[in-house]
């Protein structure tokens, strides 16, 4: 299938639920808010959601952040929602997996939650081993896409490194799992994966084109192990990344983990990045 054709709207439904700019007005001189600001990967402040949920989210949006992506959205959807819309956060996307024995769980969270969009954060590496793993994996979201559609909500995949490691048919796995799916179903690049991955990624997405809806914004040495960056403090080309994501609705931003206080990377990189929107 063509990689570059339109597989769906801009994120009009999820934006019209932002807050408007001027809930922010009241905030300190310094901090970045934009028209459409990033979204921030809670998996992100993962350590700081466990010691207290709604001040950390309200932390967040006083940063500046107006949507974030959740994860480990079955444990508790209705307080999530709460907390966020107590915070003042909309949601881009979730993180899960809608198989057979939880999709209603998952439609369920996401109707609760206020998104459309589902991004299946992870399959094991060996299902991407070989051309018939690869078949197998795009089967699989095809059909998760399937059952997505007919509640109104669309699927997504999320990278990782081993699927750019690994070359299928003298390809990236992840391109030829591209070249496999419907068109309905989109990828969100982890960039920092793909560069671990071995990837040149501004010629990555050009490759892959409009099936990428959203991209993982993060900075670092580009290593496998090593503490992540704010972004625009790392090795990554953010600026040429970004550029060449043309069809991206959102830049997700994630640190795995971080070698500075975790807050303070995570608002430098919305700094960094609300001086290039």
């Amino acid at each position: 299938m063509a990689v570059g054709c339109d597989r769906g709207r801009p994120p009009g439904d999820v934006m019209s639920k932002l807050p408007p700019k001027d809930m922010t007005s009241g905030l300190p001189p310094g901090h970045a808010v934009t028209g459409n600001p990033p979204a921030l990967q809670l998996y992100t402040v993962r350590e700081q959601l466990a010691a207290g949920r709604a001040g950390t989210l309200r932390q967040i949006a006083a940063l500046g952040y107006r949507a974030v992506e959740p994860f480990n959205v079955l444990d508790d959807p209705g307080g999530l929602a709460a907390d966020l819309a107590a915070a003042g956060l909309a949601v881009c996307s979730l993180h899960a997996a809608p198989t057979a024995d939880q999709a209603e769980a998952v439609i369920r969270a996401a109707r609760a939650l206020g998104t459309d969009t589902v991004i299946v954060p992870y399959l094991p590496p060996a299902a991407f081993a070989d051309a018939d793993g690869v078949r197998a994996v795009a089967a699989g979201l095809n059909g998760m896409a399937a059952r997505l559609a007919g509640h109104g909500l669309r699927l997504g995949y999320h990278n990782h490194d081993f699927e750019l490691a690994t070359v299928v048919q003298g390809r990236p796995a992840l391109e030829v799992l591209a070249g496999a799916l419907d068109d309905s179903v989109l990828l969100e690049v982890d960039t920092y994966w793909a560069a671990v991955g071995g990837q040149d990624v501004p010629a990555l997405l050009g490759r892959l084109g409009d099936r990428v809806r959203y991209l993982h914004v993060k900075d670092g040495p580009v290593t496998k192990d090593d503490p992540m960056t704010a972004v625009g403090a790392g090795r990554m080309p953010v600026a040429e990344i970004l550029a060449a994501g043309r069809a991206a609705e959102w830049h997700v931003v994630e640190l795995d983990w971080c070698a500075t206080d975790m807050m303070t990377a995570v608002a430098d990189s919305l700094t960094w990045l609300a001086g290039r929107d």
